[in-house]
């Protein structure tokens, strides 16, 4: 593992990890020198990779909704600017909502996919105490997501597609976020995006934390990485409201049905995004190059729909989530 940040249930790799490193300055001080020694050490390195291989592929493809969560939160785990340099070109960012302030938890601006102009929009966190205060911890306030709509509309007007990265444990719940109307707000997003006569992709990178996500995620196709989540309420906060006991958030997240898969199969989010083996915290590129072909494949039949073909099938898209079917329900 390149990273020295690991979850507890990450440790039985990270300390193959080490003992590799170890060996590994080990053969660098005997650079150069042949002997039976040399020979050992390579040959224990190769069986340390292997296992550590090995150790990777029991451990990542056997998650519990648990420890998506927790890895979706993972404190190296890449977030959206980290995608965006990597994806796009000429990015220009665009600031303020034209009404009270510029919130810089939620980044948007114009940048080059390929050959196209695109509208970039993403919730971004900080990594830094200072970067955090920045960005709200990722936490948006009512003008980020005015923004946002305002840079949405600009992309329709000019026939943009629009990207949005989804990555927030919810919208900020401070009086001052309140009293500007949050909720009036998303819900103003959720109408107007839905009306959008331009190609909308959500990739919900990281956290997909209730109304806060929901507001730049009304989309044609909702995309989400393999260790990522998408809910109504965060783990902790369903299990302080079901148990009164927020350490009750393993069994809650499994309650919940938040992460990847259950989310393709109840029609909630439309395609997993594979990430490298070791989770998108190991392999920034890797998990960038993936994100860039899922939206470049998606983009090419969204393109084809024009006018009320898109608005139809796109509101088709979220008729469809939450269908009850009585054969289900007596299973």
């Amino acid at each position: 593992m390149e990273h020295k940040v690991a979850l507890d249930f990450e440790k039985p790799i990270q300390d193959l990890a080490n003992q590799l490193e170890i060996l590994a300055k080990r053969a660098a001080e005997s650079a150069g020198a042949h002997s039976d020694e040399n020979d050992a050490i390579a040959a224990k390195m190769e069986a340390l990779k292997v296992e550590m291989d090995a150790a990777k592929c029991k451990i990542y493809k056997n998650l519990t909704e648990w420890q998506r969560v927790q890895l979706a939160r993972h404190p190296l785990r890449p977030y959206a600017l980290d995608y965006v340099s990597r994806i796009f070109s000429d990015f220009q960012e665009l600031h303020g909502d034209r009404l009270y302030a510029d919130d810089q938890s939620m980044v948007g601006g114009i940048a080059r996919f390929g050959n196209e102009f695109i509208m970039v929009i993403a919730q971004q966190k900080g990594r830094t105490i200072k970067d955090n205060i920045q960005r709200n911890f990722g936490m948006q306030n009512p003008e980020g997501y005015r923004k946002a709509m305002r840079l949405m509309k600009l992309a329709a007007r000019f026939g943009m597609p629009i990207v949005a990265f989804v990555d927030t444990p919810g919208a900020f719940p401070g009086i001052e976020s309140e009293e500007r109307h949050v909720a009036e707000a998303i819900a103003v997003n959720l109408r107007d995006m839905m009306l959008l006569r331009t190609p909308i992709i959500a990739v919900v990178i990281g956290e997909g934390g209730s109304g806060g996500a929901l507001g730049i995620a009304i989309a044609d196709r909702v995309l989400v990485m393999e260790n990522s989540y998408y809910s109504v309420i965060s783990p902790e906060g369903c299990a302080a409201i079901l148990w009164g006991d927020r350490t009750k958030a393993p069994e809650a997240a499994e309650a919940l049905r938040l992460c990847p898969q259950k989310l393709v199969e109840f029609g909630v989010a439309d395609e997993i995004i594979e990430e490298p083996l070791g989770g998108a915290h190991n392999d920034y590129d890797g998990a960038a190059d993936a994100i860039a072909e899922a939206i470049g494949r998606n983009l090419v039949p969204l393109k084809k729909l024009k006018g009320d073909a898109m608005l139809q099938s796109r509101y088709e898209r979220f008729r469809k989530i939450g269908i009850f079917s009585t054969a289900a329900a007596a299973q």
